[in-house]
């Protein structure tokens, strides 16, 4: 297929989400993959991907539910570098018994670096907190852009990224679009029906990626959480998913 035709063919998928026909909702390439992690925090990974002693991953969005984040480091014996800087997590985060190679930082991920302000879940029993459509009582928490984030830290390289941030994905993704960083693997739940955020903006999203060379290889049932792998145009059309 020409570049040109599959610029116009995206262009109608892209057309046909935002009509509210979801054909996006279909992995993009055949990739060998497994699933991590509780069935409320679990996650695919590509296993195509290597992941290893010297792997290093963000997982950004901790929340009460590490499950994935051990799960990783208990069959590839990788770094995982948690994030969240909301004072429910934190709190929790201090009463569990964590493995040496689980670091945590209380920053937030997001398109800009400063302060943002976060609203408390309403229902008391939820942990997650959202620096959009702003609600209630809210927290002030120190926030950053991945670059920033990754010379924080001192690593050069992500080789999986996780972001379970309640909206702020948008940012952070128009963010690495106009940067140079781009993990191997990137693991994101979408937010829209959520916080007044319209499905055009999950669209959007995924146009971005597949500008920047993500493929995706797993969607949840929910059709939320999507998993993408960094291929060249090359490797993606060798093994393409029918459409």
């Amino acid at each position: 297929m020409a570049f040109g035709s599959r610029a116009v063919a995206r262009g109608k998928r892209l057309i046909n989400y935002i009509a509210g026909r979801d054909v996006w909702s279909k992995p993009e390439v055949n990739v060998s993959s497994l699933r991590l992690g509780s069935i409320y925090g679990g996650w695919t990974i590509c296993t195509e991907v290597g992941l290893g002693l010297n792997s290093v991953v963000f997982s950004v969005g901790v929340g009460e539910d590490i499950s994935f984040d051990l799960s990783l480091i208990q069959k590839f014996g990788c770094k995982v570098l948690a994030f969240d800087p909301t004072p429910r997590s934190i709190d929790w985060l201090k009463t569990q018994n964590l493995p040496h190679q689980f670091q945590f930082f209380p920053w937030g991920l997001s398109g800009t670096d400063g302060l943002a302000s976060f609203s408390a879940p309403a229902n008391a029993r939820h942990v997650s907190y959202s620096s959009v459509a702003l609600k209630g009582s809210t927290v002030q928490c120190e926030v950053f852009r991945l670059s920033t984030l990754m010379r924080k830290v001192g690593h050069e390289r992500i080789d999986l990224l996780k972001m379970d941030i309640e909206g702020s994905e948008y940012t952070v993704i128009e963010d690495i679009l106009t940067d140079n960083v781009r993990p191997r693997q990137l693991l994101t739940e979408f937010h829209h029906g959520m916080y007044g955020i319209a499905r055009e903006k999950t669209a959007i999203a995924l146009e971005r990626l597949n500008t920047m060379g993500y493929r995706i290889f797993s969607i949840s049932p929910n059709g939320r959480e999507y998993s993408f792998v960094l291929v060249s145009e090359r490797e993606a059309l060798k093994h393409p998913k029918a459409r």
